[in-house]
């Protein structure tokens, strides 16, 4: 899905040294919850899809973190187990999705942070990739390229060439290309891609 990058809104003031970044906890949920709801302008489709990556353990339990000010959540992102359908043989991989900041505290970089330290959290952990769908604006300066010029290809057409990216961590091999496979959560809740909102 095209994740929801943060974007200058109705700002409200703060320190940047008084936001956290933390593993989020199962007391968090409902907050993430309504913060997805938020940022998305759905009540439904991305919490959904959260809760659902939370419940899909099968492969590997999801990771989140959270930004919070003054012990409010502002803003969360998650990495969740995918897969890469490489001609050696099929590769975990991590997806970044959703991220989410508030509308008010967005523009002010609180995504940013989100995002490096997820990267961070999946090197540590000695991912080799980690794909989204988003703004190559966005995204591009924040360790992500894009993922069709470098061999990868895409789960579905109706993701547009520019938003399929990827970021290559220390542990990826040359070998490591093929198609991204997102697990069946995302299918479930219809965030692959792009849907045509005439049809």
């Amino acid at each position: 899905m095209t994740t929801h990058e943060s974007a200058p809104g109705a700002e409200t003031s703060f320190d940047s040294a008084e936001v956290l970044i933390r593993p989020e906890t199962a007391d968090d949920r409902h907050a993430v919850h309504q913060l997805h709801a938020r940022a998305y302008g759905d009540p439904e489709r991305v919490p959904g899809l959260v809760a659902a990556l939370r419940a899909a353990t099968a492969v590997r339990a999801p990771i989140g973190f959270v930004a919070t000010l003054r012990e409010r959540v502002v803003g969360h992102v998650m990495l969740s187990a995918t897969r890469l359908d490489a001609p050696r043989r099929i590769v975990d991989v991590l997806s970044l999705s959703p991220l989410g900041v508030l509308p008010e505290y967005q523009g002010q970089g609180i995504g940013t942070r989100l995002v490096g330290h997820a990267l961070a959290a999946a090197e540590q952990a000695g991912e080799p990739l980690v794909f989204l769908e988003g703004s190559p604006r966005y995204y591009g300066s924040r360790g992500f390229e894009p993922a069709g010029p470098l061999g990868f290809r895409s789960p579905s057409l109706r993701i547009p060439e520019a938003a399929f990216q990827v970021a290559r961590l220390s542990a990826h091999e040359p070998w490591m290309t093929g198609t991204f496979v997102y697990s069946e959560p995302f299918w479930a809740f219809d965030c692959v891609g792009l849907r045509d909102p005439q049809a």
